[in-house]
């Protein structure tokens, strides 16, 4: 009896607790639709979204955080928050490489939550459409996987494309093996992504050596395919299987257990400094002996680090590259702003991707 009865008082605190959560949402949610409004009616209007307040808010719940509940965890519940505080005026309108079961729609959901209108195009080069004409306010493309390296073609956009980097999150991986058969032994026909492919190509080998892998433009493609024929299987996201009505054969097939793939939002902003930032450059080098020394040396100068190189073809000459680079910091610090007008005076080429908020787990 005293068991029931101290039970029921820790339910009833429970409930307590259930309802002050509640009003306070409730309130938070008042005082956001009046930010909204107050922007909408100034002058200088402003944009209801800013990444880099949603970045300080996500960093404050991780600093305030004593547990019992992970950081992760927190962070997903307050993203719900302010994606729901965020629509009350009118759910953004999120592009990304569909159709629906893909990495990039898992990633466009962790980012900004699940109060967004989601749009699945059928490639990377139509999401930057799709924002450069302003039908969706943002974008959700890959950029480069750990195991796999760079997406090229989401780079190669960006040399031509007028649209800024506002955000970057950080997606771990995981393949499945799915399919309407059970044995593995009758499955003649492998689909994914040619980049899914790769990074279960040990796996493949080793477990379905006469099976043939065939590329698809993404992993639910795959998995949408698959549905049709009991010889086929696909790898792809669990959500996948799901969808389409498919048995999981295998979890985790990847050949890292630490795979991830870094997904970059695309959009129109320009972002201010917020606190912990990256910036994204894109940069072509004179025709000289030591021209990516030159390049690169303002950086050491300046003491500024370098996290990430990739040189791509420029599709203006033969044999003409240009380099992708980030490096730490938001260009209007004084230490980097000062390395980047260095930067600029041995390139024939330079442009600021992006300066945006590092990814907030």
């Amino acid at each position: 009896m005293d068991n029931k009865l101290d039970l029921s008082k820790l339910r009833d605190k429970i409930d307590s607790i259930d309802s002050s959560i509640q009003e306070l949402i409730s309130q938070r949610a008042e005082i956001a639709s009046s930010v909204a409004k107050t922007k909408a009616e100034s002058k200088s209007g402003g944009a209801f979204y800013r990444p880099e307040r949603e970045a300080q808010v996500l960093r404050a719940v991780k600093q305030r955080n004593d547990g019992p509940l992970k950081d992760e965890t927190l962070v997903r519940l307050f993203r719900e928050i302010m994606s729901a505080c965020l629509a009350q005026q009118k759910p953004l309108n999120i592009a990304y490489l569909g159709p629906a079961g893909t990495f990039s729609e898992m990633a466009t959901y962790k980012y900004f939550g699940h109060s967004v209108s989601a749009m699945p195009v059928t490639s990377i080069d139509h999401v930057f459409a799709e924002v450069e004409a302003g039908i969706a306010d943002f974008g959700m493309v890959p950029v480069e996987n750990s195991t796999e390296g760079a997406v090229n073609n989401t780079l190669d956009m960006f040399i031509t494309s007028p649209l800024k980097i506002c955000g970057e999150l950080d997606l771990p991986i995981h393949h499945n093996l799915m399919s309407k058969n059970k044995s593995l032994d009758e499955i003649v026909t492998v689909f994914s992504h040619r980049q899914s492919l790769a990074q279960c190509r040990t796996w493949l080998k080793e477990n379905m050596p006469h099976a043939e892998c065939i590329a698809v433009s993404s992993n639910a493609e795959a998995a949408k395919r698959a549905q049709y024929s009991e010889s086929c299987a696909a790898i792809a996201g669990e959500s996948a299987a799901h969808m389409y009505g498919l048995t999981l054969l295998h979890k985790e097939i990847e050949d890292r257990s630490d795979n991830s793939t870094r997904f970059l939002v695309i959009g129109k902003q320009l972002l201010v400094a917020s606190g912990e930032d990256k910036t994204s450059l894109l940069v072509a080098a004179k025709e000289q002996s030591g021209a990516l020394f030159n390049i690169l040396k303002p950086l050491h100068e300046c003491g500024i680090t370098m996290t990430r190189i990739e040189s791509r073809p420029s599709k203006i000459g033969k044999w003409d590259y240009v380099f992708y680079i980030d490096v730490d910091g938001h260009n209007e610090d004084k230490n980097l702003a000062k390395a980047l007008r260095l930067m600029q005076r041995v390139t024939t080429q330079f442009k600021i991707l992006g300066s945006y908020p590092k990814s907030v787990a």
